[in-house]
């Protein structure tokens, strides 16, 4: 199960015109984390914290001599100007992908960049082969929420408590996630649920999510 390169990604979630994909290189590593703090400084807590920390690209994501790990960080770029990244992590035993962060410059948020993450996470979970992406996008801003639903991603769920941010200067909360989900395989690839084998409140969520798509026998 290989990740696919900057350039196959190119032609599966294209870009706007003047962007381009680059993978993550060892040289690069001070420069992301620089921008991302600068970026982004809710990210100095929580769940994607450790895109701040040099060991966790060293030891945890693919790089240009370790190609089998299962985390791939993407690079949006203008020229020789970093303009946004995303990461992803994949479960190669369960066929999933999990889009970790998205981060835009603010520089390039006019660009609209926002909204080919979702291409390019379905990009990369097509080119594995796998059976589900998803993502997670806080409700403490509307707006990833309204990127996923543009881009035809189904909201299947909000986690109470998931992560953890930096609502205010000094101030740390737990926050609601809305999760968001697309399927990578043909309907024939997935096994709808009986309506038996679920609770009276599962069904009725199920029933809210998915209408008509409960087997009742």
């Amino acid at each position: 199960m290989q990740w696919p390169s900057a350039a196959e990604l190119g032609l599966r979630a294209p870009l706007p015109s003047g962007y381009h994909y680059e993978l993550l290189d060892r040289r690069q590593i001070p420069a992301l984390i620089s921008a991302l703090g600068a970026w982004y400084p809710g990210i100095a807590v929580g769940n994607a914290s450790c895109h701040l920390r040099e060991d966790f690209y060293l030891h945890r994501v693919c790089l240009e001599d370790e190609l089998d790990r299962d985390f791939m960080v993407v690079l949006i770029k203008q020229g020789d100007h970093l303009a946004g990244v995303f990461s992803g992590e994949r479960d190669p035993d369960g066929e999933v992908l999990y889009g970790r962060i998205c981060a835009i410059s603010p520089k390039h948020r006019g660009a609209h960049l926002s909204r080919s993450v979702p291409l390019l996470e379905e990009a990369l979970g097509r080119a594995m082969g796998m059976g589900m992406a998803y993502g997670l996008a806080t409700m403490h801003y509307p707006h990833m929420q309204a990127t996923f639903e543009r881009m035809g991603w189904r909201l299947v769920g909000i986690t109470p408590g998931f992560d953890r941010e930096l609502v205010a200067p000094g101030v740390v909360k737990r926050v609601y996630e809305a999760v968001y989900a697309k399927v990578l395989v043909a309907e024939e690839g997935l096994l709808r649920p009986q309506a038996r084998s679920m609770t009276p409140a599962v069904r009725a969520l199920f029933g809210f999510l998915f209408p008509g798509q409960c087997d009742n026998a």
